[in-house]
């Protein structure tokens, strides 16, 4: 039997990406996150369905797009280009009428079959770098199906999957994806419930029961943790992160300092972003932090 055409929402491939896992890796992007973490850095994710993103600095004011647009839904005002989302139909004929590559539909639906050929471009460099693929979104476990048929198709491969999740799935999803993965990049943001559901719009309670699940079926987690200035990065929510890693039995946890390098994508999406004020944290803060998770028997690392 050949391999069984499942198909998901991806809006991006990246190849020859060194901080999603161990080795050269070629990262998959899957759409839909059920999370708004204020900081995201990958808006064009969050949604379950595609997106017209329009990069205001490569457009050259053409108009080229507000003629083709069938419904009208792409205008030109004194000062850049504004589509009204309400009544685009995600025909992709603006973007395909754009000269400039200013405008661009992001989701595009793909086969299992489809990946793999991707993947197999790419096979040598895993084998020499002891690299492989990870699936990454959004949330790849919104898309489980997609999700476990990739990996079962790595699997007959040899090639080495991890999934970057935020944890917060169905137990159906875990079952399914618990011993599919050789390795879970598990997000942890926020310990207390409150805070969490203020600064990610869910509560956190899955998310820390799910990791349990998958601490005690012995799969490889290695924790990634978002250090965001003012939000997570106090010594309480170092500490309690630190107790519950290490109680659960894992060992390695992965900072991520925030950056701003997604700002321009909520604009591209007509989105709004809420953190213009905060600013990355300091090389000193980072040292402290990873100096307190280290004093509680983690092995940690800034970056990557």
């Amino acid at each position: 039997m050949g391999i069984i055409i499942r198909k998901g929402l991806v809006f991006d491939i990246k190849k020859f990406a060194i901080d999603d896992g161990p080795g050269i890796r070629t990262t998959i992007f899957l759409k839909g996150c059920p999370l708004r973490c204020s900081w995201c850095h990958n808006p064009e994710g969050q949604t379950s369905a595609p997106e017209i993103m329009y990069r205001q600095k490569k457009c050259i004011r053409c108009e080229e797009c507000a003629v083709a647009c069938p419904n009208q839904a792409v205008f030109f005002t004194e000062q850049k280009l504004a589509i009204n989302r309400k009544i685009c139909s995600l025909c992709e004929i603006c973007a395909k009428n754009c000269p400039s590559g200013a405008l661009e539909l992001v989701g595009k639906e793909t086969s299992v079959d489809e990946i793999m050929r991707e993947l197999n471009k790419d096979s040598t460099f895993y084998d020499e770098s002891k690299g492989g693929i990870t699936i990454s979104g959004g949330e790849p476990l919104l898309q489980i199906d997609f999700t476990a048929a990739i990996l079962n198709e790595c699997k007959k491969r040899s090639i080495h999957t991890a999934v970057d999740t935020c944890g917060y799935a169905s137990l159906k999803a875990i079952e399914i994806i618990k011993d599919k993965a050789d390795l879970f990049l598990y997000d942890l943001k926020i310990m207390n419930d409150t805070k969490h559901r203020k600064y990610t719009g869910k509560s956190n309670k899955q998310i820390l029961r799910n990791f349990k699940i998958l601490a005690n079926n012995g799969s490889d987690l290695l924790v990634r943790l978002p250090i965001i200035p003012g939000i997570n990065d106090d010594r309480k929510n170092i500490q309690e992160t630190a107790d519950f890693v290490f109680l659960n039995g894992a060992k390695r946890v992965c900072l991520l300092p925030y950056h701003r390098a997604g700002i321009e994508k909520y604009r591209s999406l007509g989105k709004r972003y809420d953190l213009n004020s905060i600013r990355p944290p300091s090389e000193q803060k980072l040292n402290a932090i990873k100096e307190q998770l280290e004093a509680s028997g983690l092995i940690v690392k800034i970056g990557g």
